[in-house]
C-alpha cells in the first residue's frame, strides 16, 4: 500500500509546499534544499531518481514556504527544522534522505537523532557538524565561514543581498537561471530575513549532532569555496555505519550542476570504501 501524495504539509499554523512526484509505489526519497535555494534545486535530479523507480518528496523548507515563515529567529533552531522533516516522514514512512547545504545539516541531524526513520543518507557539500567544528581550528575553514558571522548582524545582510544576490551566486558557480530564480523567490516579503534566520538561530542550538548510524554517502566538490577539504575528509569519523566519500571536481552547487552524479550517489548503496572523482574507486 502506498502513502497518499503530498501537496502541502501542515504543522500547527505553518503550511509547507511539498512537491511529491515519481512512481507512487517507489521507495520515498526526501530532498532537502539549502540556502538560498528552494525545492526547485532538485528539478534536474528528481527525474533521474524517478527513472530508477524512486518517489521524490521535496519541500520548500521553513522560511522558504510563504505559509511557513515565522518571524522570530528562535523558530529556526535545528530541532524545529528536523521536526518539519519528521512530519514528512510521518506521511511517507521511513525514507532515503538527501540534503544539500543547510539541508545537509538537517540530514545529518536526522541521521543522528532519528536513525530508525532514515533508510540512508546522501549529504551534498555540507560536512558533518562535528567535522566542521574541528576544521575551524585546524584549517582555513574559519576564513571560508566568515559569512556566517556577517549573517548574524541585523538588517545589513538583507540590504546587501537584496541588491547583489544574483551576481554573488553566479560568481560562486551557480548557473544564471537558478541564481535569478532563487533571488526572485527571496524578494518576497520577509523571505530573505527568514532564510537568514537559519544562520541567526545557530547560537540558540539546544542539542548537538552526534555520530550517524545509518548508511551514508557524502559528496563534496573540491572547488567548493565555502566548505574545505579538512572537514570533508574528516566527516568519515562521525559516521558509524557503511560510508562512501565521493569527491568531485565541482563547486558548491551540486544538485544544479552535477545532477547525474548526485542521482548515482543516491541510487548506489554506500559501501565501506572511499571513492574520489566522479565515482572512481580510490
Amino acid at each position: 500500500m502506498t502513502s497518499p501524495r503530498l501537496a502541502a504539509l501542515r504543522r500547527g499554523r505553518l503550511t509547507f509546499h511539498v512537491h511529491d512526484s515519481g512512481p507512487e509505489d517507489g521507495e520515498p526519497v526526501v530532498l532537502l534544499h539549502g540556502f538560498p535555494e528552494d525545492s526547485s534545486s532538485w528539478d534536474r535530479v528528481a527525474p533521474l531518481l524517478h527513472d530508477a523507480g524512486l518517489r521524490t518528496v521535496a519541500l520548500d523548507q521553513r522560511g522558504y514556504s510563504p505559509g511557513a515563515r515565522p518571524r522570530e529567529r528562535a523558530a529556526y533552531r535545528l530541532d524545529f527544522l528536523v521536526a518539519d522533516v519528521l512530519a514528512v516522514l510521518d506521511a511517507t514512512g521511513p525514507a532515503h534522505v538527501v540534503g544539500h547545504d543547510w539541508g545537509g545539516n538537517v540530514a545529518w541531524a536526522l541521521g543522528a537523532w532519528a536513525p530508525e526513520r532514515v533508510r540512508s543518507l546522501t549529504v551534498l557539500s555540507t560536512p558533518h557538524p562535528r567535522a566542521l567544528s574541528r576544521s575551524l581550528v585546524r584549517s582555513d575553514q574559519a576564513l571560508r565561514s566568515l559569512c556566517v558571522g556577517f549573517f548574524q548582524l541585523p538588517a545589513l545582510p538583507e540590504a546587501v543581498l537584496s541588491r547583489s544576490m544574483p551576481s554573488l551566486l553566479e560568481r560562486s558557480g551557480l548557473p544564471a537561471d537558478d541564481a535569478a530564480r532563487y533571488a526572485e523567490r527571496l524578494s518576497q516579503p520577509d523571505a530573505l530575513r527568514a532564510a537568514l534566520n537559519w544562520y541567526r538561530a545557530l547560537p540558540l542550538a539546544r542539542r548537538s549532532v552526534g555520530p550517524v548510524r545509518v548508511p551514508t554517502t557524502y559528496m563534496w566538490g573540491s572547488q567548493d569555496g565555502a566548505l574545505g577539504r579538512h572537514a570533508a575528509e574528516g566527516t568519515e569519523a562521525d559516521v558509524l555505519a557503511s560510508y562512501r566519500f565521493v569527491e568531485l571536481d565541482s563547486g558548491h552547487w551540486l544538485p544544479e550542476t552535477v545532477p547525474t552524479e548526485v542521482a548515482d550517489a543516491v541510487t548506489t548503496p554506500p559501501g565501506a570504501h572511499r571513492t574520489t572523482g566522479a565515482g572512481s574507486a580510490a
